[in-house]
């Protein structure tokens, strides 16, 4: 049964409850039967509206002039007082209705108004949690197609030309009208599809336009709506600009730290070889046996120095994110036997001791990187070692992977830390001002072994640090 039958029917079976109870239970004045039916045309209107008041304000004045005004039982209207019972209930229906529809809208629009507040504040969170995982434009109309419960939003970025969807349902057709609102803030709107189309302004200048398609708003609402996408994108532009300028600074950084970092280690070698030339130009005829212990000396120093070249060379290749990796067959003994003779002439007064599990594999790799990637945790390790300690190196295969692990008896690394030594330029504070460094071997090395599909991880406690390498003894490993 429809509400508004069933509603009439209580009405009229009110009206005939007090009609019984005052004229055979509780019989009372016309007085206070009047005001019963006056209070109940009230509770009705107020409660259900005017078309329920009105039909038992009707049955009231009829019930009233049938049995409590005289003459009781016969159905006239010539006696005023009828008239003015009628008229009252009537009026008095009216008037409540319309209060209570009055009063009832207005709770309406304070509740829609409160909503749209929610649904603005959902919006604006949204804004500031939006990640760089995907384009900040297509999140933002994702984002108020959730927050609003729209069926489709079109976003166009007047800057880069590009039209931005979000919401489950299809809004096409409607491109050229974006791009003639986001050029000249002009303003379309279908109100049987409940498609909207308004510009974003920044101040006074478009910068976008925006489509919405779903339940209709306020259009203060949607000023609002355009008001927070217009900072969104300035947002977005804004931190486009300083990552680029962040990007700008670091690489200026970077370019310097290496050239710091090659002056320095460049000076050892250069320093020997000069001191044996110079040493064999000053006496020419020194014995046979002296002569070739001076020259090995500058030949092992030269080559130190064209591996320092060949170092610094590949960590520009990789400052361009640029790792092209020139896989070959190497045998993993050969290859961290080599490394760690190479580092030998920096260990001064610390031993490196190697331990190779037999027979090792054949890796397919690219072997200046990845020697290059074991030589930076090598020198990492020197560095952190206190005099006379040494510094291990095992080597071995485990379910598939070759480990590399290089341990030092260093501090170790504050557990606070631990998180952070792989990012570029990161350096621990208690350290950072003892041990020179560049705050960048750590993270090429890790940039190398992920190429390969390896990993990198340290763990550390007081005494002992220890740097793990892992790689695919396949050579099949894909980059991280």
């Amino acid at each position: 049964m429809p509400k508004l039958a069933l509603r009439s029917l209580l009405s009229g079976g009110c009206v005939a409850l007090i009609t019984v109870a005052a004229h055979r239970l509780l019989p009372v004045n016309a007085t206070t039967v009047g005001f019963t039916y006056l209070l109940l045309v009230l509770v009705i209107a107020s409660t259900w509206g005017f078309i329920e008041a009105a039909l038992a304000s009707v049955l009231a004045t009829v019930a009233f002039n049938l049995f409590f005004l005289p003459p009781v039982g016969a159905l006239t209207i010539a006696d005023p007082q009828n008239w003015v019972a009628l008229f009252s209930f009537l009026g008095t229906a009216l008037i409540a209705s319309r209060l209570s529809a009055k009063a009832e809208r207005r709770a309406q629009e304070a509740i829609a108004r409160r909503q749209d507040v929610e649904h603005l504040y959902t919006f604006s969170r949204s804004i500031l949690l939006i990640d760089g995982s995907e384009s900040f434009p297509k999140q933002l109309a994702q984002a108020l197609a959730e927050a609003f419960a729209m069926d489709a939003v079109v976003l166009y970025d007047r800057r880069t030309d590009q039209m931005f969807r979000g919401g489950p349902g299809e809004f096409e057709g409607l491109d050229d009208q974006l791009r003639e609102s986001a050029r000249h803030g002009a303003s379309f709107a279908d109100a049987k599809k409940n498609r909207f189309i308004t510009a974003i302004r920044l101040g006074s200048e478009p910068i976008a336009a925006l489509a919405l398609q779903g339940a209709g708003m306020p259009d203060s609402v949607l000023q609002g709506i355009a008001n927070l996408v217009a900072i969104g994108l300035e947002r977005a532009r804004a931190q486009d600009l300083a990552h680029q300028i962040e990007a700008a600074r670091r690489s200026e950084q970077l370019r310097t730290t290496l050239l710091d970092a090659m002056a320095h280690e460049f000076k050892t070698p250069l320093t020997s070889i000069r001191a044996a030339t110079t040493a064999l130009l000053a006496e020419p005829g020194q014995p046979l046996e002296t002569r070739t212990e001076l020259l090995a000396i500058a030949d092992e120093e030269a080559e130190r120095l064209r591996l320092l070249i060949d170092d610094s060379i590949e960590m520009a290749r990789l400052d361009a994110e640029e790792i092209d990796l020139n896989r070959e067959p190497v045998a993993a003994a050969e290859l961290v036997r080599d490394a760690v003779a190479s580092m030998k002439p920096l260990s001064e007064d610390r031993d490196l001791v190697l331990a190779c599990e037999d027979p090792l594999p054949t890796l397919y790799l690219d072997l200046r990187l990845i020697r290059l990637a074991i030589r930076q945790i090598l020198d990492n390790a020197l560095k952190y070692s206190p005099p006379g300690a040494p510094v291990s190196v095992r080597v071995a295969t485990e379910n598939g992977m070759l480990a590399i692990e290089i341990t030092d008896q260093g501090k170790g690394i504050a557990p606070e830390e631990q998180g952070r030594i792989f990012e570029r330029f990161y350096r621990g504070q208690s350290t950072s001002r003892q041990i020179p460094g560049s705050g960048l071997g750590l993270s090429i090395a890790r940039s190398i072994v992920h190429a390969h599909g390896g990993a990198l991880s340290a763990t550390s406690r007081p005494g002992e640090t220890t740097f793990r390498i892992t790689l695919p003894v396949d050579g099949k490993g894909e980059p991280r």
